[in-house]
């Protein structure tokens, strides 16, 4: 929403400057975007006379000048522009003068061997119009010497603001005065409109017709004929008033509707009436009409969107843009004026449909005065008359004024509740008064009545904003939260917590997160120990998501088909969702599940090898000791669902409770998914994973050596690593930091049904150096403990 100062002052009376008027808009909400001033930006620019214009000596097409700038003697110029001519009065830039549309200084020059001191400047190079065919001519009064920007007018700067769409009121200078009005920076004097008195009955009659029963889209239409019109360019002050908002002044009759639209928020169209054939109405679209628009472009309308049409067709996008076949001209004699309301939803939806952009349709769609139809139509009367002559007939109205009237409840304490200021009552009625708010006192309180052009006022708080920006935001008072303690407590349960420590997790060794639906196809879920009538979906929302899932693995198993069939080979995915072991409440349970695919990501620092049950084992023991905040001691089994591969899998459970599985997936599972293989993947059940009892960690290492000895003992072939490991941390709990296996061997020197697994103690002592007698009775500790639980013998 662009206006010169000048218009501004039009309805408000103040001394104040643009800058100051500026920062009291934004202040009070209508934030400015810039403040242009030409004058300003044009002020090196000089008003000279072409004292001579010759023909180049070496090219046909420039012009050799003689240019009196006010100086001592005449400037030689070169030009090339197809009106330098001797006597004109021109727009001249002496060397060193920024030129507005390059950015850049200008310089004596040499063109085609003759020297060039200045320049004479079109309209494009200034910025101030698309002109740029030849140089500026200036009326013959204007004074060699003087700024251009005096000798142009340019001296009004321009305002220009940033509308919400909720401030529909806004969008005309008469609205921002208004507002700057009551909030103490002038006097409002916008005159009343006056009626104009038709001298004859219109010979177009208006009508509304609307599906029955169907909220009509205009509820008011009201227009008028204008006859014996002389249509002719817009008087000076107009089209000055029009370009400095960025329009193109057109002719006096379409003007007048620009005019109105921008200054009082009422947005008008002028039909050539001798083009209408027959009478007028506002109506729906018929489905695949076509109308070719004052944008030269021609629209396809739907049966939803409304239009104002003669007895032929639709004549114009109702609120958004007129009809070319119809518009007026400079043979346009009579004319008909339409002035109307429509709903602004209707006008926004026609809007977007057609991608069809307004002033018009920027005005409707945040809400135009239903009261100033009629005294729109009137002043644009008025215009038409004192530019244009001619002799009105009788306005004709059809439909109603829509019903906005209301009344607010309004308590006088509730300014200072909800927006924090204590503010005099006598100053919250002056305040709503001078925005057009009526009061009746109820004693504790009012009721407000907002004024028609304010839609957007729906409650009490709405009126608090409105006495709170219009009083000064910055008055509110800065007053901190607050809370029960320093810190502020944790909102996240600990479910969610054990969530995030497990993506996290996942995330550090190389998985990527994935969100599938919880819906499958029945032959998928059968593979996973589902598929049953129980989990079965009534009403699927597509015929390949017809299950309830048993694991997220079949979800991560299809997203995997779908990257390798795109070339992506080696993926590692995860995801934390539902798994349900019936179709009952109570069956669903949370599962973190990930699948390793393929060989993994070769690098010059390591070799690669195909996805197998131990890197995912290691996956799931991450996953299970980020959850619980330590190490994981739960027995490993060597059992494993039938979806894993038998002899490749795994088991951990506490006692009944099984908390993880891992493995590589059966061959045939993965033939199903058509994936290249091998496949790993685990599952880790969150709701059976225990509550972590770990106390705080002490992350401060201890300043005492650690010591690492090494243990090679001689077990049946049957007996598991794991069991070799635990029984060497539990034989001394205080000192034993990790056990790990480095070596295992069969063969030559070890008895036949045995092998040799050799493993690393290290023991870090907290409180004191080990002596040697210490670390001996560790060690003896050990064997006899790996001896007790797996009957194994020191390897001599």
């Amino acid at each position: 929403m662009k206006f010169p100062l000048s218009w501004l002052k039009d309805h408000l009376e103040t001394d104040a400057d643009a800058q100051t008027i500026a920062d009291k808009l934004t202040a009070i909400g209508l934030e400015v975007e810039s403040v242009e001033d030409a004058g300003a930006r044009l002020k090196d620019f000089v008003v000279a006379r072409v004292v001579t214009a010759d023909k180049h000596p070496n090219a046909d097409r420039l012009h050799l000048c003689s240019v009196d700038a006010g100086g001592k003697e005449p400037v030689q110029v070169v030009c090339g522009a197809p009106n330098a001519r001797a006597g004109i009065k021109v727009v001249f830039a002496q060397p060193g003068t920024v030129i507005p549309v390059s950015g850049e200084a200008l310089k004596i020059g040499t063109i085609r061997g003759v020297e060039s001191r200045g320049m004479m400047c079109s309209g494009r190079e200034l910025l101030i119009s698309d002109d740029h065919d030849g140089i500026i001519e200036l009326p013959e009064d204007a004074v060699v010497g003087q700024p251009v920007a005096t000798a142009l007018g340019l001296t009004d700067p321009v305002i220009d603001i940033s509308i919400t769409p909720n401030r529909g009121d806004c969008t005309s200078v008469w609205g921002v005065a208004r507002d700057l009005a009551a909030a103490g920076l002038g006097k409002l004097k916008t005159p009343k409109v006056e009626s104009v008195k038709g001298t004859f009955p219109s010979p177009k009659s208006i009508a509304l017709n609307f599906p029955a029963g169907q909220k009509p889209a205009c509820p008011l239409f009201a227009g008028r004929v204008i006859r014996g019109v002389k249509n002719g360019p817009s008087p000076l002050w107009v089209q000055e008033r029009l370009k400095a908002i960025g329009l193109r002044p057109i002719n006096a009759l379409v003007d007048v509707t620009n005019l109105v639209s921008h200054d009082r928020g009422r947005p008008l169209h002028v039909f050539d009436a001798d083009k209408l054939q027959g009478n007028v109405q506002a109506r729906l679209a018929k489905s695949g009409e076509r109308l070719l628009a004052l944008d030269g472009k021609t629209y396809e309308l739907d049966g939803e969107m409304c239009v104002i049409a003669d007895e032929a067709a639709a004549q114009s996008i109702a609120g958004v843009m007129g009809g070319e076949d119809t518009g007026s001209s400079e043979t346009t004699v009579n004319v008909f004026v339409e002035s109307a309301w429509f709903q602004p939803i209707s006008v926004a939806a026609t809007g977007r449909k057609l991608q069809l952009n307004s002033d018009a349709r920027y005005r409707f769609e945040r809400g135009v005065d239903p009261e100033f139809v009629v005294p729109g139509l009137e002043l644009a009367t008025k215009l038409i008359l004192e530019w244009c002559g001619g002799e009105p007939s009788d306005i004709v109205v059809a439909g109603a004024v829509p019903e906005w009237k209301r009344e607010i409840p309004f308590a006088a304490d509730i300014v200072e509740r909800i927006g924090g200021l204590k503010i005099e009552k006598d100053r919250i009625v002056e305040i709503l008064g001078h925005l057009g708010f009526a009061l009746k006192d109820c004693g504790s309180g009012w009721l407000v009545a907002p004024p028609s052009w304010r839609s957007d006022i729906d409650g009490a708080a709405d009126l608090v904003e409105e006495v709170v920006r219009i009083y000064g935001l910055e008055h509110v008072p800065s007053v901190p939260m607050s809370r029960p303690t320093a810190i502020a407590r944790s909102v996240l349960t600990p479910s969610q917590k054990r969530r995030r420590l497990i993506r996290r997790a996942l995330a550090s060794r190389g998985f990527n997160e994935t969100v599938t639906y919880s819906f499958i196809p029945r032959a998928h879920a059968a593979l996973f120990g589902g598929g049953d009538d129980a989990r079965q979906i009534a009403n699927p929302i597509a015929a390949e998501m017809d299950a309830l899932r048993p694991s997220p693995l079949p979800s991560l198993l299809a997203a995997a088909m779908r990257n390798q069939a795109r070339g992506f080979n080696d993926l590692q995915l995860f995801e934390i969702g539902a798994a349900f072991q019936s179709g009952m409440p109570g069956g669903q349970q949370t599962v973190a599940a990930g699948i390793r695919v393929g060989s993994g990501i070769r690098t010059w620092t390591k070799a690669s090898h195909p996805a197998d049950a131990f890197d995912v084992k290691a996956d799931v023991l991450a996953a299970l000791e980020a959850a619980m905040g330590s190490a994981m001691s739960a027995p490993i089994k060597a059992t494993a669902p039938a979806w894993y591969h038998p002899g490749r899998s795994g088991t951990l459970a506490l006692g009944p409770k099984v908390l993880a599985v891992f493995g590589e997936l059966h061959p045939s599972v993965v033939a199903a998914f058509d994936l290249t293989g091998p496949v790993a993947a685990f599952e880790l059940i969150l709701d059976a994973v225990p509550e972590s009892k770990a106390k705080k960690a002490n992350y401060a290492p201890s300043p005492y050596q650690a010591v690492e000895r090494d243990f090679a003992f001689v077990v049946n072939a049957s007996i598991s690593a794991d069991d070799v490991v635990k029984a060497a941390k539990t034989a001394e709990r205080n000192l034993v930091e990790s056990v790990a296996v480095f070596d295992l061997y069969e063969g030559k020197g070890v008895p036949e049904g045995k092998k040799s697994l050799a493993i690393t103690v290290r023991l870090q002592p907290k409180d004191k150096t080990l002596t040697d007698a210490e670390i001996e009775t560790v060690g003896q500790k050990i064997v006899a403990a790996v001896a007790k639980a797996t009957g194994g013998t020191l390897r001599a």
